[in-house]
C-alpha cells in the first residue's frame, strides 16, 4: 500500500509547483519532501519527478497520482472530522495560513488562547498572501485561512468554502510630518494624486487596491518602491522617500517624524476566515474561529 504521507508530499508538489514550495506548506525541509517522493517512486516503480533546468516537473503518471491523492486526502479529512467530532475535543494538527499583518496583529494572542484551551491541538502557521491562502484552503493544503480583501477588490472564494467575517481594518495615509498633506486632519482621495508611492509589489491584493483607487481618482499611481513588508514601507516613509497607505492591524508604533492621517472616503480592509464547509463540525475549526473572534473583539474590532 502507498504511504499516506508520501501521497501528501506528492500532492503538495503538484499544488505548489516545486519541492521548495511543498516543503514550506508542509512544514518540512525540501530534502525531507524529496526523500518522500523518492520512496514513493520506489513503491510505485514509477518516475514521478523529472529535472527541468534548476527545478523539477511532474511526469504524466505523477499528475494522475496527485489527482488521486487529492481524493484520498479528502476522504481522510472526512474521517478525521468525524472522529474528532465524536471525541468532542480539538486534537490532531491544524494548518493555518494568514496574511502578514493578521499573523502579527491578531494571531499571537489568538493562538496563545487556543493552545491554553486545546493543549492537544498541534497548530502550524504559514504566512501567505490572501490569493494563495484561499486556494490552499480550497485544495485541502491548509485547514483554515485568515485573509483580507477590499470592498472594491473582493477576494475570489471558491465553492465549498465557508467564511467568518471578523470586521474591518481601517487604512491610514502615512507620511513625514513636514509633508504638505500632513497639515490636513483628513486627506481627500483626490489630494493623493501626484505622490511617490511606497507599496507592496504587483500581484498582492493591497497593490491591486491602490492601483484601482488611484485610477478611479484619475491617475496611474507612481509606485517607486515595491516592498512586501509594511514595516519596511514605514522605514522608507520615515526616510522621506514617499508616502504609503498602511492598515492599522499589526502596525505598531510609528517612528519619530512619521504621522498617520485618515483618508476620505475611508479605505478599509475586510478581515475574515475561510475553511472547507465539510470541516465545519470539526472542533479544531470551531475553537480556532472562536479564538480569532474573541481576540478581534479585544483589539476593538
Amino acid at each position: 500500500m502507498m504511504d499516506l504521507g508520501r501521497l501528501r508530499a506528492l500532492h503538495a508538489v503538484a499544488v505548489h509547483g516545486s519541492v521548495g514550495g511543498a516543503a514550506a506548506a508542509l512544514g518540512f525541509t525540501p530534502s525531507a519532501v524529496s526523500q518522500q517522493i523518492t520512496k514513493l517512486e520506489r513503491e510505485t516503480r514509477t518516475v514521478l519527478l523529472e529535472r527541468q533546468g534548476r527545478g523539477v516537473v511532474l511526469t504524466d503518471a505523477a499528475r494522475e497520482l496527485a489527482a488521486t491523492a487529492q481524493q484520498v486526502l479528502a476522504l481522510v479529512e472526512q474521517a478525521e472530522v468525524t472522529l474528532e467530532e465524536q471525541r468532542g475535543q480539538a486534537v490532531g494538527r491544524l494548518l493555518l495560513a494568514a496574511f502578514a499583518t493578521g499573523a502579527r496583529g491578531l494571531l499571537p494572542g489568538a493562538l496563545a488562547d487556543l493552545r491554553a484551551r486545546c493543549p492537544e491541538l498541534d497548530v502550524r502557521l504559514l504566512e501567505s498572501d490572501p490569493y494563495l491562502a484561499a486556494e490552499l484552503v480550497a485544495r485541502g493544503e491548509v485547514d483554515l485561512a485568515l485573509v483580507q480583501d477590499w470592498p472594491t477588490v473582493p477576494l475570489p472564494v471558491q465553492e465549498g468554502l465557508s467564511r467568518l467575517d471578523l470586521g474591518d481594518d481601517p487604512v491610514d495615509l502615512l507620511l513625514r510630518v513636514e509633508h504638505p498633506l500632513a497639515a490636513l486632519a483628513v486627506v481627500p482621495v483626490a489630494r493623493l494624486c501626484g505622490q511617490r508611492w511606497i507599496s507592496v509589489p504587483p500581484g498582492n491584493i493591497c497593490h491591486d487596491w491602490l492601483v484601482r483607487t488611484m485610477r478611479e481618482a484619475g491617475e496611474e499611481p507612481d509606485v517607486v518602491y515595491q516592498v512586501g513588508e509594511f514595516e519596511t514601507q514605514i522605514a522608507l516613509i520615515a526616510a522621506g522617500l514617499g508616502v504609503g497607505l498602511v492598515p492599522r492591524l499589526g502596525r505598531g508604533a510609528l517612528p519619530p517624524g512619521v504621522v498617520a492621517r485618515p483618508v476620505a472616503p475611508e479605505p478599509t480592509r475586510r478581515v475574515f476566515a475561510l475553511w472547507r464547509t465539510q470541516a465545519s463540525r470539526r472542533p479544531a475549526i470551531t475553537e480556532a474561529l472562536a479564538a480569532m473572534r474573541a481576540r478581534w473583539a479585544l483589539l476593538g474590532g
